[in-house]
């Protein structure tokens, strides 16, 4: 992952362009107890990068970040920062871990050959959990989207 938190000068990202990161937004679904239960570990660890946890598809995100897919990120952790970069799946949660001071080292392990694959089987497994536990988004045919608390209809 040659763009992601392991890179020099920290996280680029697709579109980061290698940029410094100084902010990080978590978009987290406000419906998942395993989402609610990681934004409170977030918020509790020390941040070397801030991090500002925002419920994924409700109005605040929608007002911070009219141009991003808001479906999508009820369908997988997005972290957005503050110079455009997108992290998504795996690479968002190894971002995460990155702006936290006890967790820096952990996360630059992650990028390695060797830390790829555990990083992307824990985020199989979260969204395995998640899945299980989770409200059901939408109709028959998902069309419907999501409610998200804070969410405009």
């Amino acid at each position: 992952m040659p763009d992601g938190p392991g890179g020099p000068g920290g996280p680029g990202g697709a579109h980061g362009r290698g940029l410094p990161v100084e902010r990080l937004t978590v978009l987290y679904d406000a419906r998942c107890a395993l989402c609610l239960h990681l934004r409170q570990w977030l918020v509790n660890q020390r941040q070397l990068v801030p991090l500002d946890l925002v419920p994924a598809a409700s109005e605040e995100a929608r007002r911070r970040f009219p141009g991003l897919d808001h479906a999508g990120t009820l369908d997988e952790i997005t972290v957005v920062g503050d110079r455009g970069q997108v992290y998504r799946s795996t690479a968002a949660w190894i971002v995460c871990l990155w702006a936290l001071a006890e967790h820096r080292p952990r996360a630059h392990w992650l990028t390695t050959p060797a830390g790829r694959p555990f990083a992307r089987a824990t985020v199989l497994a979260a969204a395995k959990y998640r899945s299980l536990t989770a409200p059901p988004c939408g109709g028959p045919d998902g069309e419907d989207g999501c409610t998200v608390p804070g969410a405009e209809g």
